[in-house]
């Protein structure tokens, strides 16, 4: 993770650039203080720097899970739809094998309880399991409207209108193509106003089994005509779309030609204005004009608004450092003070003369100085012993040698 700078902390307190938030820890190696040492200050730096950076851990993991959970949702839904096409399949293969061994004795299967759903689709089938957003396309290159060719199923080679494109599934809905007989509950069925317990509506297809089908123009001859792109992609530049409007932001382009495709024109939605609605001319007109002699709200709200207690905050007030800062004067004066009891008064007045006359005796160069008596001691030991011990060694050794 890259690193990351504390803020200023307002006009009385900045942090410099020596405070380096990371993950891991949090080093503040000099800090410009005003005064004395802010101690409380710093402390609270140090706190709101960990608190983030827990902060961003917690989102980091958050972030993981989530996507962690998609992941297994999509899964399930995978194998929960792909378990009930096998299963509509298999169900199929042995209806088909006892109508054969049976012949006129096979059940009639479009009555009885189950006869509503004979030959029909669940509704399961018209919503494909969707695909994680990080394995998703980055660009969706139909719109509704657009014209596409189906390459593969029932309907290959047919060329429709898309109605609907859904991006969460990457499919496209292709009007009058790939339609099937879906089976609705009867509580379903009633909202709608439908009496059948089936209706006949299109499947979604996938993006890969359809083509776009675009008007270009024929060099050789002028003549335009339909032509089936292969391939598609999208790209700049990004516009910018009205409001209501589904149609895609980016440009597409026929893929090795580098041709635009326009986009198919959107639908103007037909608004009706009611008694209910607001007009014009009066949204338009200006009811309130802020002063700037009066506050917008009273000062008591702003800590109603924010978290004046928050610990991820970085900015303070003036007020606030100076009472941190007196709060640390105040503790060094205290831990300054001692309590001393006469005894104690008199020693360490002893221990300060001492010292004083210890430094007293000290030469310019800071060494000791010895006094009178210990000179005169030293120089009366010399001359009494060391000359007289030598002479007496001499005069022995001459009359041992006579």
């Amino acid at each position: 993770m890259p690193l990351k700078r504390a803020r200023d902390l307002g006009p009385q307190f900045s942090l410099s650039d020596t405070t380096i938030i990371n993950n891991s820890a949090v080093r503040t190696t000099r800090s410009t203080l005003p005064g004395p040492a802010l101690r409380k200050m710093q402390k609270i730096v140090r706190r709101t720097a960990l608190a983030r950076n827990q902060a961003q851990r917690k989102a980091i993991l958050a972030n993981k899970e989530a996507k962690h959970e998609e992941m297994n949702d999509t899964l399930r839904q995978r194998f929960q739809y792909n378990r009930s096409q096998l299963d509509h399949i298999r169900a199929e293969r042995l209806r088909r094998r006892e109508d054969w061994m049976k012949g006129p004795l096979a059940p009639q299967r479009d009555a009885g309880l189950d006869g509503k759903q004979f030959a029909a689709l669940s509704p399961q089938s018209m919503n494909p399991p969707a695909i994680p957003k990080h394995l998703r396309r980055k660009y969706i290159n139909f719109a509704p409207g657009d014209r596409v060719c189906i390459m593969r199923g029932r309907d290959k080679g047919k060329i429709n209108m898309v109605t609907r494109v859904d991006e969460s599934n990457e499919t496209v809905i292709v009007k009058d193509c790939n339609v099937a007989e879906v089976y609705f509950p009867e509580w379903l069925s009633e909202q709608f106003g439908n009496t059948n317990p089936f209706q006949t509506v299109p499947i979604p297809i996938s993006i890969d089994d359809v083509r776009l089908v675009a008007a270009l123009d024929d060099p050789a001859t002028g003549i335009t005509r339909d032509v089936l792109v292969e391939h598609v992609y999208g790209g700049g530049p990004i516009l910018e779309r009205e409001h209501g409007i589904d149609t895609p932001r980016h440009t597409r382009y026929i893929a090795g030609e580098d041709i635009e495709i326009p986009w198919p024109r959107p639908e103007k939605a037909n608004f009706k204005d009611e008694e209910w609605d607001t007009l014009r001319m009066e949204v338009e007109t200006p009811t309130w004009v802020p002063s700037l002699h009066f506050a917008p709200f009273p000062p008591s709200v702003l800590d109603e608004l924010r978290n004046k207690f928050s610990k991820y905050r970085t900015r303070h007030d003036p007020e606030f450092v100076e009472q941190k800062r007196m709060e640390d004067l105040k503790k060094e004066y205290l831990q300054s003070r001692s309590l001393m009891t006469p005894k104690g008064e008199l020693i360490a007045m002893i221990q300060k003369k001492k010292k004083e006359a210890l430094e007293s005796r000290r030469d310019e160069e800071g060494n000791l100085m010895m006094d009178k008596t210990t000179l005169a001691f030293i120089e009366g030991f010399m001359k009494e012993n060391t000359p007289k011990k030598a002479k007496k060694s001499k005069k022995a050794k001459m009359v041992q040698v006579a």
